[in-house]
């Protein structure tokens, strides 16, 4: 990428300052005070004990966690076995909050339920797929991404009532897994409660394209997964090549995607994030290692947006 010069800075910041001062943040906070909103996927840790997994959680950088099922993590059923009171008084421990729920299993219209646990957890996000036809194109796919939101209307309405957003991972294979259909997700959605989960690993591998499209989905964003494709999650690999989907390891520059990210003035959620194989396995032997890989990356990124908001 191209480092921007002190005077581009400037200008973009004078330019950001007069559209942004009604939005309450001035153009300063919104280039040079970007931060990260970090919040750590157990599945990160596999199976383990959440008690194993929540000391991890400030050592990265974090303050709030995100569950998971089986099988990828089986946070989730250890909350079910526990119960929602000793799970509350565990994140009170260790000083972490819930910040987000995955539940691909029950899909975007099987969440009901889940949200009124999120609300009593005091959990805002809940990450899901985007159920329907897949290889659609053009007009046929925007209409099915309005079906598909005319049919999420009642599920939406639960979420206002409980304060959740619910956000659509771009899953391959999906109705929502490819950037047309991203864009048409934020152009119609009819909720604030529904956003989106942005999975670069799902996307072509192209940085400018990627960032391209963070600025095109803009506050719709509310999950932004570092994770890049590397050299893929569904086979067995070396653990090197395992982890080249981890932002510094792989291939893609995350430059011009924070680059993008700093832009829009980003809020949600950021996951350093990578599935491992078989799932189920944390990525490495031991948290404490599994924590050394995230912060790898995280000080990856943590340079990357040095170089966007300081012209290095």
């Amino acid at each position: 990428m191209h480092p921007l010069t002190r005077r581009q800075i400037l200008a973009s910041t004078a330019a950001i300052a007069v559209g942004a001062s009604r939005a309450g943040f001035s153009a300063v906070s919104a280039a040079t005070d970007f931060q990260f909103r970090y919040i750590v996927g157990s599945c990160m840790y596999g199976y383990l004990y959440l008690g194993e997994i929540l000391p991890e959680v400030a050592k990265c950088g974090a303050s709030h966690l995100d569950i998971w099922p089986k099988s990828h993590g089986n946070q989730r059923e250890q909350l079910a076995d526990m119960g929602e009171e000793l799970f509350a008084s565990l994140l009170q421990k260790h000083n972490v909050s819930l910040g987000c729920i995955t539940q691909y299993k029950l899909g975007p219209f099987g969440l009901k339920n889940e949200m009124q646990i999120a609300q009593r957890l005091r959990c805002q996000t809940m990450v899901t797929g985007g159920s329907g036809p897949r290889n659609l194109k053009g007009a046929e796919l925007k209409k099915a991404v309005g079906d598909f939101l005319e049919k999420l209307k009642p599920h939406l309405e639960v979420a206002e009532e409980t304060g959740v957003t619910i956000a659509i991972e771009n899953h391959g294979n999906n109705l929502i897994d490819s950037p047309d259909s991203l864009k048409y997700l934020a152009e119609l959605r009819p909720s604030e409660n529904l956003g989106i989960a942005l999975a670069p690993y799902h996307l072509p591998q192209d940085a400018e394209l990627i960032a391209q499209l963070v600025k095109d989905l803009g506050s719709a964003t509310k999950v932004f997964y570092a994770w890049e494709h590397g050299d893929g999650c569904v086979k067995r690999l070396p653990k090197e090549q395992e982890l080249k989907q981890l932002p510094a390891y792989g291939p893609l520059d995350f430059g011009p995607i924070v680059q993008a990210l700093v832009d829009i003035n980003y809020s949600g959620w950021t996951e350093i994030f990578m599935h491992p194989v078989p799932r189920g396995i944390p990525i490495m032997e031991t948290a404490a290692q599994v924590t050394s890989e995230i912060n790898k990356s995280r000080t990856y990124l943590s340079d990357q947006l040095s170089a966007v908001v300081g012209g290095k």
